[in-house]
Order: C-alpha cells, then structure tokens, then sequence
C-alpha cells in the first residue's frame, strides 16, 4: 500500500481492521487463485520472498497451508517452533520483531496471548499475520465467508448460527459481522460467551443485530449456516471434563440440524471431537461442508498473502 509517495505496511490482525471492500477484495482475489491453482496456472507474484512463521500452539490447517500457499506463490516459508526460539528463553517479541524485519518478507504468528500478534505487528516493518491467538482467529472466517460465498452465491442477508464456545473463532465471527452484512446468532453456555468488549463494539458497528442467547434452538431458527467449535480450545484442556458437562445440549447434532432452514450448511473450523460438539452422522453428512472449509484455507491465506506481500 503505498501513502503520498511512501509505502504503508498493513498486517492482518483482526478482520475488524478491514472494510467491506477490503474483505470483498481479498474473496475477489482468492477466487481468480483458486482458479489458477486449478486450471494448473504458474503464478508467483511472491518469488523471492519468505514468510517466517512463528508457532506456539500446535497445527495442522494453519501450517500446511501458509507452507504450501508460499510456495505456489513461489516464495518460501520458513517454520520455527515458539519453543527452539530465543522468545523461549525471554528475548522480548519487541526485540525478535526487529529482528525479523531484517530477516524476513512477512510473519504469521500462531500464539496463545493476542497482545504477542499485536506487538509483533508493532514493532515489524513488515507485514504480520495473525495465524490465531487466544483472542481472534481472523484468517479461519475470512475462509470460511468465501466457503459461504461459494455455496450459497453470496453471504449478504443470511444467518448465521454458531453454537458452544465463545472463543476465539466466535469473536472473529462478531468482527466480521460488524463489517459485512449478514445475520449472527450465538449460543453459548451461561458463563461461556464471547469477549464482551468486542460484541459491545460490534453492536455498535453493524447493519444487523448481532444476538447472544443461551438456547441453541432459539440460535439456529432459520439459520443459513450453523457453525460450531471443539469445547476445550487449546489451552483449556484441564476443564474438558467440567465442560462436557456444561456443554452436552450443545452439540450440532441431526435433531439441531432439522430445528434450521432446509437446505442448511454445517461448519466447522477443525479439529472436530467427533460425539461432543458434533455427531458423526452430522461431520458425514449432506449438509457438512467441512472439507471445502479446510481447502480453502489455502486459496484465501494466498490472497491475503499476495495482498499484504506483493
């Protein structure tokens, strides 16, 4: 991006830092990508460049698709584990910033705490990635917006329904409601819901009403899309047991499936606990969409990568 005659890092964040057009550009770009990619299309806009990127948490989708976007996009991504870096062993995120500027095209970081994305995104000169954190996991819904777009023809005016835990996939989902117009319902268990500062300031920001309430049934009435998450994110795997138990009416199950429109899709952003927050027959069903979810993790993180690094 370029401002009076300079150029203006961007990084991607929070999906609540872009605007609609941003977000319809990106959808816009991973199509013609998927496309190329496809019609088996050379295209590497990124030749010559390198992503660094930074894992705390443990992945599958994230890193196999940031790995194998670069690489399409002819660059290279170079994988290093939170645990074998300096940042282990008390080097600030200010300091391994700065240093990967001089290193590095881009960053994707895959952390526990937010505030780690947002001080590399601070002090990098280069543009950063939030690959997920605690808080937000913005590049999981702008995927999943374009999954909706591809097997619905748009997102404009449908519901959304998404039922368990207020984590940080629910959080990013209020962001991107607070941007682009379409219907949200969440349920949650009583003390489970999503961040309060950010579904106040997505109330504020969007065209919809965005609901919480605690009956899934009430949430997926008429729902479009229901969508759901593990109960025990990363992290919290030493309350699996309380939360099974707070959880079990929960569950996107056939009996849930039926209470939406018909014709309604199910998503999930995986690792899926198959017989707790989501039944067998339901993840195998007509209405799942998992699959194209999960591939097209690729074709929007090369979007966005073009987009931040190109």
């Amino acid at each position: 991006m370029r401002e009076r005659g300079r150029v203006v890092k961007r990084d991607l964040v929070s999906i609540f830092s872009l605007n609609p057009d941003e977000i319809d550009h990106l959808m816009e770009s991973a199509a013609l990508l998927k496309a190329k990619q496809k019609e088996g299309v050379s295209y590497t806009p990124l030749k010559g460049k390198t992503l660094g990127l930074i894992f705390e948490k443990a992945s599958t989708r994230t890193r196999v698709s940031f790995e194998v976007g670069m690489y399409q996009l002819g660059g290279h991504a170079l994988f290093l584990d939170f645990k074998d870096m300096q940042l282990s062993r008390g080097e600030t995120v200010s300091d391994t910033a700065r240093v990967f500027s001089r290193y590095v095209d881009g960053i994707m970081a895959r952390t526990f705490s937010h505030g780690t994305i947002e001080e590399l995104a601070r002090y990098a000169t280069i543009p950063v990635i939030n690959g997920l954190s605690d808080l937000l996991h913005p590049c999981q819904i702008l995927s999943d917006i374009f999954t909706i777009m591809e097997k619905m023809g748009g997102y404009r005016g449908l519901k959304v329904a998404y039922v368990g835990d207020g984590n940080n996939v629910a959080n990013s989902w209020i962001n991107c409601a607070a941007r682009l117009d379409f219907h949200l319902s969440l349920a949650c268990p009583e003390g489970y819901g999503p961040d309060p500062t950010l579904l106040e300031r997505a109330r504020r920001e969007s065209r919809r009403e965005i609901h919480l309430v605690n009956d899934p049934y009430e949430a997926v009435s008429g729902a479009d899309v229901i969508y759901t998450d593990v109960w025990a994110s990363m992290g919290k795997e030493d309350e699996h047991a309380e939360r099974l138990r707070n959880f079990r009416d929960y569950q996107v199950n056939s009996r849930l499936v039926k209470a939406a429109k018909t014709g309604v899709r199910v998503m999930h952003c995986l690792p899926a606990h198959r017989g707790e927050e989501i039944a067998d027959d339901v993840m195998d069903g007509s209405h799942c969409i998992v699959w194209d979810q999960a591939e097209n993790r690729l074709h929007v993180q090369k979007a966005i990568l073009v987009w931040l690094m190109g």
